[in-house]
């Protein structure tokens, strides 16, 4: 998926609050991640060598001075064991049966200008994949993001609009209800087609 830088918030208004302080709410999750380090006993060299990053590349993230991909997310809480909702929300998830999001109550993440999403099955235990609804802006078409990787299997599926998966050298354009599965080490993108907005659902699986 997205692998994408982010900065996270929730509730109905979670995007337009999200956009207003995505700077607090990018500090918030690097302070996250900086207690678990140091509950860990855990030098910021040794945890930039488990993600594969150099330490100054890793002190940017820690220091909250570069947004967050998807991918280092979902790394940091793999590496500590925890749920991705724990650093976005500072809240464990806590229905482990069945859990029901409504309309508006996903968790609104807002990356850079042109390319939101949403987690909306953030209220579950343990759960062994990410969706994730994803609204890409028409600027996406002639500025699509950085070519991102990560571990897993990935699937998007396609809601409103046409979007361009960039996939490797190859690119795919993809309808509505038209869906695209794959190995997301490949680096991959997507952006919006046919000079609108679009909208897809995306599951990340480990």
């Amino acid at each position: 998926m997205i692998d994408e830088n982010i900065n996270a918030d929730g509730g109905a208004n979670g995007g337009k609050h999200a956009a207003a302080n995505g700077g607090s709410l990018n500090r918030d999750i690097a302070d996250r991640i900086r207690e678990l380090r140091e509950v860990c006993d855990m030098e910021r060299a040794e945890l930039a060598g488990l993600l594969k990053l150099s330490p100054e590349e890793y002190a940017l993230y820690e220091d909250g001075e570069k947004d967050f991909p998807v991918s280092f997310l979902y790394e940091i809480a793999a590496v500590f064991h925890v749920d991705l909702t724990e650093l976005l929300t500072g809240t464990a998830p806590k229905l482990a049966n069945c859990s029901i999001v409504r309309r508006g109550e996903g968790i609104a993440v807002d990356r850079y200008e042109g390319y939101d999403f949403e987690s909306i099955a953030y209220k579950f235990i343990g759960r062994r994949a990410e969706p994730m609804i994803v609204t890409v802006g028409p600027e996406t078409e002639n500025d699509p993001p950085e070519l991102v990787s990560h571990s897993g299997q990935e699937f998007n599926f396609v809601l409103e609009g046409q979007i361009t998966v960039l996939f490797g050298e190859r690119r795919f354009l993809l309808g509505e209800g038209d869906c695209f599965y794959f190995d997301p080490e490949i680096p991959h993108a997507q952006c919006a087609a046919g000079g609108k907005g679009a909208r897809f659902l995306t599951v990340i699986m480990p």
